[in-house]
């Protein structure tokens, strides 16, 4: 699989879980019903949601510039859900690389454990829901892409 994914033309195909040629990344499809008064977008946790978060926490007035994440997490799961806006996903499993733009409040991108990510290129407008399974922890995360690489590979 190659190339970049655009959620919302991901979200036009109508398919549900998009697998995305990436150990630990997944796009998943949230409940959203449009009408008259706006779109309400909708995840429950073992439903839409693969796991129960446990915090939260929200990225906006990124400069276009800069470059957000660039890193793994040992045992944290992740869900992004760009709720206005874009912004430009590079996921990667130290053997494949994928980029999806998020660009619905309907499509989140799930990051299992050790999956590497970055964010980037996010609009003026861009703001970036994230849900995380566990509280912060500053010793879950692998900051150095190295590093990354050489606990993917051992066994």
């Amino acid at each position: 699989m190659n190339g970049t994914l655009r959620a919302s033309e991901w979200l036009a195909c109508g398919l549900g879980r998009e697998g995305l040629g990436v150990e630990g990344a997944t796009l998943v499809r949230l409940h959203a019903v449009r009408e008259a008064r706006g779109l309400l977008t909708v995840g429950e946790a073992g439903r839409e949601l693969p796991f129960v978060p446990k915090r939260y926490f929200v990225i906006s007035g990124v400069p276009r510039e800069d470059i957000r994440g660039e890193h793994a997490h040992r045992a944290l799961h992740q869900l992004l859900v760009c709720l206005a806006g874009s912004v430009v996903v590079d996921v990667d499993d130290a053997r494949a690389r994928r980029t999806v733009i998020l660009d619905s409040p309907a499509a989140a991108m799930h990051l299992a454990p050790m999956t590497w990510a970055s964010q980037h290129h996010y609009t003026a407008d861009a703001v970036l829901l994230v849900l995380a399974s566990a509280p912060y922890d500053p010793a879950d995360y692998i900051r150095e892409y190295g590093d990354y690489v050489a606990r993917k590979r051992s066994p």
